[in-house]
């Protein structure tokens, strides 16, 4: 049985699986499904400073503080005791291409190669991880919520806001890993 746990699922289970919790938090208890309004409600509940956006009642939300809490946890648990310790499978295509900015090791979940706390002092780290986390924040707050709310929760409530954000998030996504990403990486 844990073997069958450790491999990768395919899309047409993980998928529909992923699927299931909006209709689940919403017959369960009229909630949606989103991750990046945590941190709003983490900065509620620690920060009283008095900011008109933090003050709300964040205890009626203390389900996504829970649910948030539990992806972490499983995370770890995870990373613990059911990763594969076998190098990351990469197509030998990509792998050739990668090698050509510097890139080829592939034994952990990201390249160590430009994830690391060496790499963030290097123009290209911190273009990467200062940069980049600077604008997924930036436009998760701008889009009114993150890649995961609007695609999986908004798109399956039939909201037009979300599939407009939806198809600017998959346009900015092909932009970056096709024009702009092979240009950081040639750093």
């Amino acid at each position: 049985m844990i073997e069958f746990i450790k491999q990768p699922w395919p899309w047409y289970v993980a998928g529909p699986l992923i699927g299931l919790t909006v209709p689940a938090l919403l017959i369960l208890g009229n909630k949606s499904f989103g991750i990046s309004s945590s941190l709003r409600h983490i900065c509620a509940s620690c920060i009283p400073a008095g900011i008109p956006f933090f003050k709300y009642d964040w205890k009626k939300e203390i389900w996504n503080l829970v649910f948030v809490a539990g992806i972490l946890i499983g995370g770890i648990l995870s990373a613990q005791f059911l990763s594969n310790p076998d190098p990351v499978q990469v197509n030998p295509k990509l792998a050739a291409e990668l090698a050509t900015y510097g890139i080829s090791d592939y034994s952990n979940l990201v390249p160590k190669d430009v994830l690391t706390w060496e790499a963030l002092f290097t123009l290209r780290g911190f273009i990467l991880m200062v940069v980049g986390g600077f604008l997924v924040g930036f436009g998760t707050r701008y889009a009114g919520g993150c890649t995961s709310g609007h695609a999986i929760m908004g798109l399956s409530t039939l909201q037009w806001p979300s599939l407009v954000a939806t198809i600017c998030f998959m346009i900015g996504g092909f932009i970056m890993a096709n024009l702009l990403l092979p240009l950081i990486l040639s750093l």
